[in-house]
């Protein structure tokens, strides 16, 4: 194969793998090679009078709630809070969760109990976001809450109005 095409193949190769990687992450853009995540704080236990409950789906039962107390937005652009899940019949699921909304990822840090008490996962990588049942939860956060395309919340502040004034799900990035 000659130089000029080797350069075409390649050229064309990593045209593919952004463009899939876009589609992977729902909103991945560039990594910045650099990025380091910040150390982890855990939450305060949660606190029903600080709960905002978002919309995730109607072929959802249950219900879902961000406690504000547990949001942040760190230097590493990070979005952290608490997410709980309650089921019709009252069982609770509590998780401490992140959102990189430059690359279009999500972690769980940790599962949590009403007590406060904390248990860290046992396998807390960063993965896509993907808007399926099990995800939708993220997926709804990031893309009609938390991230404006690759962009996180600037500060709590902007964080915590977002939160309370969810985007119109059928938009494209844009700017707010």
């Amino acid at each position: 194969m000659n130089s000029r095409v080797r350069s075409a193949v390649g050229a064309g190769l990593a045209a593919l793998t952004l463009v899939s990687g876009s589609a992977l992450g729902g909103l991945l853009f560039d990594e910045d090679p650099d990025w380091q995540e910040a150390e982890v704080t855990m939450p305060p236990p949660v606190d029903d009078s600080r709960l905002r409950a978002f919309f995730v789906s109607s072929a959802s039962p249950n219900s879902f709630f961000v406690d504000e107390g547990s949001v942040s937005v760190g230097e590493d652009r990070v979005v952290r809070y608490t997410l709980v899940v309650r089921t019709p019949g009252g069982a609770e699921n509590i998780t401490y969760e992140g959102l990189r909304c430059a690359t279009g990822e999500r972690r769980i840090y940790a599962s949590g109990r009403r007590s406060g008490e904390w248990t860290p996962m046992k396998k807390s990588d960063w993965q896509p976001i993907s808007d399926n049942a099990y995800n939708r939860p993220r997926a709804a956060l990031a893309y009609e809450h938390f991230c404006d395309g690759p962009a996180a919340p600037r500060d709590l502040e902007h964080a915590l109005r977002l939160l309370r004034n969810p985007l119109d799900p059928s938009r494209t990035y844009g700017v707010r």
